[in-house]
């Protein structure tokens, strides 16, 4: 166990390796298109002998030996095909996600800040690349009341092959804390559930596919009034909790646009565009209160969230399209 909790945070530091080297070599000249050709052929279990690639595998090990021993390790193992260090092929999604020709974001230094709109009035923003905040949209929903640690706990407990099917159908993000599964997350003792001194912060995320558990949760919240009638949701929405460092920077490999729910607490969302988009694109960063939605292209702005100090964050997210 400790060994797979080691590995676990080792994934987050591999992560960020590879997204500051992939934003060192378009600095340096090379086009996100020679990348992404350098990778095509890579994968887990192969190797490839495109200069690039090795060249780009060689500065990963040498940025690894910055950390301790355990992390070159992994990375070793990772890149010889002994296993995969990154789930699901992260590297390779980020070596050949597609170039962005940087409409999205060019001349944005904030996000649209909207009122609670109707769907008539949210229509012209629907389908934008453009972040979107929309302030109050959630207050009348009965989540805000219910929806907290406890809940979901009890929520899992009661239900047969609930942690099943988030470690075997869905997903579980542990991000920087030291859980492997959601069954950690609540078995977790009563002083670090609350971030009492002393103990260890958390913040995670996962995947709800379970029907049963799904129907139970949405009970608590309808369809965001906003969004236009006749998109698609898919069946499995996630939920975020924790405190401190939230989500860590990264692309959310997804076929939709995303909303999110910002329940409990307030944080605050950090964006920055693809490295192609660096010159003419700006960073921008954006607090989001309880009973705010949040709308992201999440497939092209790198993001990550930081949870407001002494605060316990709780948010909802689903796709739509």
């Amino acid at each position: 166990m400790n060994n797979n909790k080691q590995n676990s945070k080792n994934v987050e530091e591999i992560k960020h390796i590879f997204l500051g080297l992939s934003r060192e070599l378009v600095k340096s000249g090379f086009s996100t298109k020679e990348l992404q050709n350098a990778c095509l052929e890579s994968n887990c279990s192969k190797y490839t002998s495109s200069s690039l690639f090795i060249i780009f595998l060689v500065l990963a090990l040498l940025a690894a030996a910055t950390y301790e021993y355990g992390l070159i390790a992994s990375a070793v193992n990772y890149f010889l095909g002994i296993r995969c260090i990154v789930p699901n092929n992260y590297f390779v999604w980020e070596a050949t996600r597609p170039v962005s020709d940087c409409c999205f974001c060019t001349n944005i230094t904030k996000p649209i800040i909207l009122g609670n709109v109707t769907r008539e009035e949210f229509a012209p923003f629907a389908y934008s690349s453009k972040p979107i905040v929309i302030k109050q949209a959630f207050l009348h929903w009965p989540a805000m009341k219910y929806f907290n640690f406890n809940f979901f706990k009890e929520l899992y407990s009661s239900i047969s092959d609930s942690y099943k099917s988030v470690d075997e159908e869905c997903q579980f993000l542990h991000f920087k804390s030291n859980f492997i599964s959601i069954r950690d997350v609540f078995e977790m003792s009563e002083a670090r559930i609350n971030n009492k001194p002393g103990e260890e912060s958390w913040y995670v995320g996962w995947g709800n596919c379970h029907p049963q558990i799904l129907s139970e949760m949405r009970r608590y919240y309808p369809k965001p009034h906003f969004l236009p009638e006749s998109c698609e949701i898919p069946s499995k929405e996630y939920v975020f909790m924790g405190y401190d460092d939230g989500a860590t920077m990264h692309l959310d490999f997804i076929n939709r646009l995303m909303w999110q729910a910002q329940l409990k607490g307030s944080k605050t969302w950090h964006l920055l565009p693809p490295p192609e988009c660096e010159d003419v694109c700006s960073q921008l960063s954006f607090l989001v209160e309880p009973g705010d939605a949040v709308l992201v292209d999440t497939r092209v702005w790198y993001h990550g969230t930081i949870i407001t100090p002494g605060e316990f964050s709780l948010s909802v997210q689903s796709e739509y399209g």
